[in-house]
């Protein structure tokens, strides 16, 4: 049932892809200011979604697994953050090369980019500490905490716009602030979104099948110490 679910979202998503890249690259015209490379936000918008919305799922999960003691959500909780990590990778690069074209520097120290590096090195550091603690019980708490105050980054980088304007532009999406993209320049970030979600949903439930594994081989192994 896994692998036909895999399959059917792997088929949705290279659909999704090949379609959405079709209309941005060949369909959408450069934009008025910017030029071509305005149609990185396609890359660039999605994957900060994606990564968001992963990493408000793990803080979840993470309480979850604060509240229950059940291994499966600090599993889920580390599976999502690890593919959330990917893509918060991805918007850090995506966004250092349009810096580079626009601003003519590779990377500013101004609120929206260093409050994500921030955010990226926090998660980063979560799975730092999950290959550093052995004990399956320590390791799984002190990850559960990590991870619920590491999701204050999320909402800090979410607003650090609003909280402090500097050089990274305003919202551009019509659900927040009344967006700033021309009418029909818009839907692609959506399907995207949509394409990029299904993609790593994908990554999350291989990735779960493979902690799933290092738990039975956990449970092996205290089994073999206590006899």
């Amino acid at each position: 049932m896994r692998s036909k679910i895999l399959l059917a979202l792997g088929a949705v998503c290279a659909g999704l892809l090949t379609w959405d890249f079709y209309r941005i690259f060949d369909m959408l015209p450069d934009e008025a200011n910017q030029g071509a490379i305005y149609r990185i936000i396609y890359i660039h918008v999605p994957s900060a979604g994606t990564a968001f919305t992963f990493f408000t799922i793990a803080m979840l999960a993470s309480v979850l697994y604060l509240a229950t003691g059940k291994f499966k959500y600090d599993a889920v909780s580390a599976a999502l953050i690890e593919v959330g990590l990917v893509f918060a990778g991805i918007v850090l690069v995506t966004g250092s090369i349009w810096a580079r074209i626009i601003w003519g520097v590779w990377w500013a120290w101004e609120a929206r980019l260093t409050t994500m590096l921030i955010c990226w090195l926090t998660y980063a550091g979560y799975l730092m500490l999950r290959r550093a603690v052995e004990e399956p019980t320590q390791r799984a708490r002190l990850s559960a905490v990590l991870s619920i105050f590491g999701f204050a980054e999320v909402v800090i980088v979410y607003k650090a716009n609003v909280w402090w304007r500097t050089l990274h532009p305003g919202p551009v999406l019509t659900i927040r602030n009344g967006g700033g993209m021309a009418p029909g320049m818009e839907n692609e970030i959506y399907w995207n979104m949509l394409a990029f979600v299904c993609l790593a949903v994908v990554m999350v439930m291989v990735r779960m099948r493979q902690e799933e594994i290092a738990r039975e081989i956990d449970s092996l192994r205290r089994m073999a110490h206590s006899y």
